[in-house]
């Protein structure tokens, strides 16, 4: 072990090098390297954004919303909470250059006892909850075509997860570079597949078909606890917005690129959910959405019916791609907070060859699959939802303590 792995001391700022030729990076110790660069940073932001949410989220929005008007008024709105929450991060980001994101920002603007709870909260429930959840979608829509009109067996269900989890972990472990032309890939891969429903709901419009937007406020839901939860559905699929965030210190001149990033890939995500709700009420009734399983698979049966595997494979790329990113950045946060001596020492540690957080990517593994033993996706959901906004808000109280007890401090964004 003391041979392959190296302990990062806390508050120690990495960037990979050969420690025996210079003394001061010898007492620095080992360090990461910034390998990310601002198309990764984007592709990270949206292929951890665009995951299953998109595909299983809309049939709950509009359950909570009642009409068509309100559904698209949710979506934008969730839009504008995940923009909002991610330019409060982008300021924090380049004003704090540690990764860890909410945990690095806790323990900066309010102190240790509240970074040290979100640490662990965050690596039993949060964290893990998220990439349990995105890889049980992955398993969901992988196993479909081979069981049409029923649903698989939940012990391949699992298994299929458990497979997804652990071939992400073994990618991360090896290569940094890898996990990010993995995340690259997949996210070119998913926006290939939301383009081609957008394509899909801007050609049934061109030939006419608007019934369905006829009376588009009709049914709309006054009670705000009910609107409440359709906005709880549509944050999750919004969720990952803070991604980068976690890996600011493997990121490239993070002062300029975690900004571009943010306002390239949170907008486009917005315009890419709005336009692919519009094509599922393009193409299905309220009441169809309602039905399906997978209004995705729903809206390619009913266009393209020959082709019955098409959807379900690049959905398969997406979950793949989210749970990817998701992984990447818990691992970043147990790194970090093990670093700072509020998780086990051993997951401060980094692959000496490789320049990874080995042990941290595979103990948040291992967590992931435990989580897995429920097979209840709205469970996970529920596991996560909570928990994650609670901290997020404690993120947005860090953020005016800081300004107050700071205001001169060196802010790049603001």
């Amino acid at each position: 072990m003391a041979t392959a792995f190296k302990e990062i001391g806390p508050g120690i700022e990495f960037q990979g090098g050969n420690n025996d030729k210079n003394p001061d990076q010898k007492q620095s110790g080992l360090k990461l390297k910034r390998q990310v660069n601002l198309i990764s940073g984007i592709t990270l932001i949206i292929g951890t954004m665009i995951g299953s949410g998109i595909f299983i989220s809309p049939k709950g929005v509009l359950l909570g919303c009642g009409s068509i008007g309100l559904t698209l008024l949710v979506w934008t709105g969730c839009g504008l909470i995940a923009l909002g929450g991610s330019i409060s991060y982008v300021e924090l980001g380049t004003m704090i250059n540690m990764s860890g994101a909410e945990y690095a920002y806790i323990l900066k603007g309010i102190g240790e006892l509240p970074a040290f709870l979100f640490a662990w909260t965050s690596i039993i429930i949060i964290k893990p909850s998220t990439a349990s959840a995105i890889a049980m979608a992955f398993a969901e829509y992988t196993t479909q075509p081979f069981f049409p009109g029923c649903s698989p067996p939940p012990t391949v269900m699992k298994l299929l997860a458990a497979f997804c989890i652990a071939t992400i972990a073994f990618i991360n472990c090896y290569s940094v570079k890898w996990a990010t032309k993995l995340q690259d890939i997949f996210t070119v891969a998913k926006l290939i597949a939301v383009f081609g429903l957008i394509i899909i709901g801007f050609s049934e419009l061109g030939r006419g078909r608007t019934q369905n937007f006829q009376n588009s406020w009709e049914d709309t839901q006054t009670n705000p606890a009910v609107v409440a939860l359709a906005f709880y559905q549509g944050l999750w699929a919004y969720d990952g917005w803070n991604n980068l965030n976690f890996a600011i210190e493997e990121l490239k001149k993070p002062q300029k690129n975690l900004p571009r990033a943010v306002l390239i890939g949170i907008p486009l995500v917005t315009v890419i959910y709005i336009t692919v709700n519009v094509t599922y009420f393009t193409v299905l009734t309220r009441q169809e959405i309602l039905d399906s399983a997978a209004v995705a698979s729903s809206v390619a049966d009913r266009v393209i019916g020959q082709i019955p595997w098409l959807v379900p494979m690049f959905v398969a790329f997406s979950t793949f791609g989210a749970c990817n990113g998701s992984s990447f950045g818990a691992a970043r946060l147990n790194f970090v907070a093990a670093r700072r001596g509020h998780l086990p020492k051993i997951l401060s540690m980094i692959q000496r060859d490789r320049l990874t957080p080995m042990p941290a990517i595979i103990f948040q593994a291992i967590i992931s699959i435990i989580l897995l033993i429920p097979n209840d996706f709205n469970s996970l959901i529920n596991y996560f939802s909570f928990s994650a906004w609670l901290f997020y808000g404690t993120t947005f109280v860090s953020l005016l303590i800081l300004r107050r007890r700071q205001p001169e401090a060196h802010r790049p964004f603001k």
